[in-house]
């Protein structure tokens, strides 16, 4: 098969793949509520012990407390992203707060936050 002809193929598949994920709403962000926040930490860290969870007003991330520290829960399509907040730092951002893991695996996320989140965030995420 020539090279032209391949590549056509491939682009092609990529872009239907793409505009039907699109199409049937799998590219939204998910949108979190308490339950399944709690739920999806479990199912990536089985082993903990939820003590509480905060959600941002609009859904897209959770900050969950354990029984061995924080984490972040975070909306990355239709599934979800949850780390520990063990070696991180956070930095102030016009829509909320930037979280940058120490990490080369886990990419940076902006939490977007109004300003009575982002005081309240802080808050949590300031040590003891």
């Amino acid at each position: 098969m020539p090279l032209e002809i391949l590549l056509v193929l491939v682009v092609g598949g990529i872009a239907g793949i793409t505009a039907l994920l699109h199409l049937t709403g799998r590219s939204r962000l998910r949108v979190l509520s308490a339950d399944a926040a709690r739920a999806e930490w479990v199912r990536h860290f089985p082993d903990d012990t939820i003590i509480d969870v905060t959600l941002t007003h609009d859904g897209h991330a959770a900050l969950v407390r354990t029984e061995t520290g924080p984490g972040l829960l975070w909306s990355f399509g239709a599934d979800t992203v949850a780390r520990h907040l063990r070696d991180f730092d956070w930095i102030d951002h016009p829509e909320g707060i930037e979280v940058q893991f120490h990490d080369f695996a886990t990419p940076g996320v902006t939490i977007r936050l109004d300003e009575t989140e982002r005081r309240h965030w802080r808050h949590l995420l300031e040590p003891a």
